[in-house]
């Protein structure tokens, strides 16, 4: 190569090192989640984020999802709704789903009645 040429490579290379830095550092969309390296968990036929949504009866719902549990509600992606006899009287006991609804009662159980 000619002198001459070298000049113009190294400029051509200096005017796109220019281009790519004059735009800064790449950032992702708001809101976008990077889900490459993550696990994706499945509910039925659909994926979802565990870190927002769980899986209850088959369905996607979110983390803050309530339903309601004789006269009290429960968090479905963390309680259970269980029904519960005390007494011959029919009521419902919300527990952490970690727990068997045939257990006995425990100190972080609610009782709902009907």
């Amino acid at each position: 190569m000619t002198p001459r040429c070298y000049v113009l490579v190294a400029w051509a290379v200096l005017c796109v090192f220019t281009l790519l830095c004059s735009h800064g550092a790449p950032v992702s969309p708001t809101g976008a989640h990077l889900m490459l390296c993550q696990s994706h968990t499945r509910c039925g036929d659909k994926f979802y984020d565990p870190q927002q949504h769980c899986c209850y009866d088959d369905a996607v719902v979110k983390l803050s999802e309530t339903r309601k549990c004789g006269n009290c509600t429960f968090r479905v992606c963390f309680e259970q709704c269980c029904p519960w006899s005390f007494k011959s009287e029919e009521t419902f006991l919300v527990k952490v789903k970690s727990q068997n609804c045939s257990s006995g009662l425990f100190s972080d159980d609610r009782v709902c009645s009907r």
